[in-house]
């Protein structure tokens, strides 16, 4: 009881604090939303995307890519803004939970973590609060997301939000761990938001966020491969699209389509991973 009280009591603290911190709130959406405008509503427009039926899907990209004038011709089975959205979802979840390990770095700074350090509780227990409520933070702005779905006529079925969160959970919780472990090893703030962005953008662009992930050169094929976040894409935008659109816009792996369990497997191997090193490298804090 003592352990799940300490989990309880870490996990709590920072959603308080981010419930209290309005601005940054309210950049948590901001973020995403301007992608989605930008991208979604505004370049899709200068972009010609083609919509196909299944049998006649097919994308030009990479050597193959269509350029007259100043145009850009993909052909894809749906509507640019459509294939973007769920992206935009998993893009969300995955800063938040990223940019989670940042009330570590604060805390050590202003002394709070070695209080909580010297306290007569098992540190697994205060990773594993900082983890759950770097992840519960996370969700948030993904949640406020798909109320702008009927806004942008995308359908959108609560079923469909209750299928989604599940997996939204996992990305956050494989991701939390991750900038965890890292806010343990980096000790100023200006040290860890820097890291974060040389993380944190690669991440999102190779992750199948704004563009399919086939046809693309064969170096950068692999850093998709090894993106954890593109396995958490690519379940989330079967999800909202159906498993008939997005097989074809999925990840391919020796000639293999991935399903939706093996891309689940897959990020559920990694989060483990980052989760036992968080734990363990927050045990050897000093």
């Amino acid at each position: 009881m003592t352990g799940l009280r300490a989990i309880y009591i870490i996990w709590y603290r920072d959603i308080l604090r981010f419930w209290h911190d309005r601005m940054r709130m309210l950049g948590s959406i901001t973020f995403p939303l301007l992608f989605l405008v930008i991208f979604g509503s505004g370049l899709s427009s200068s972009m010609q995307f083609t919509q196909l039926s299944m049998d006649e899907f097919d994308i030009v990209v990479a050597g193959g890519l269509s350029l007259p004038g100043d145009s850009v011709f993909i052909k894809m089975p749906i509507d640019y803004l459509d294939f973007m959205f769920p992206g935009i979802i998993s893009m969300s979840v995955l800063t938040g939970a990223l940019m989670g390990g940042a009330s570590l770095v604060w805390d050590r700074e202003f002394g709070f973590l070695k209080e909580v350090l010297v306290a007569p509780v098992n540190r697994v227990y205060v990773a594993t609060g900082k983890v759950l409520g770097a992840a519960t933070i996370a969700l948030i702005p993904g949640l406020i997301i798909m109320i702008f779905a009927p806004i942008l006529g995308i359908s959108f079925s609560i079923a469909t939000v209750f299928k989604l969160l599940p997996l939204m959970f996992l990305l956050a919780v494989s991701l939390s761990s991750l900038g965890i472990l890292l806010a343990t090893r980096i000790r100023s703030m200006e040290a860890f938001q820097m890291i974060m962005q040389l993380m944190m953008m690669p991440m999102i662009f190779l992750s199948g966020v704004f563009f399919p992930l086939q046809g693309l050169p064969s170096w950068l094929n692999f850093l998709t491969k090894i993106n954890p976040a593109s396995y958490g894409v690519a379940p989330i935008r079967e999800v909202v699209l159906g498993k008939e659109i997005s097989d074809p816009l999925g990840i391919k792996l020796f000639g293999h389509t991935m399903t939706m369990w093996e891309n689940i497997a897959v990020l559920a191997i990694f989060g483990a991973m980052m989760i036992t090193l968080a734990m363990w490298s927050f045990s050897h804090q000093e």
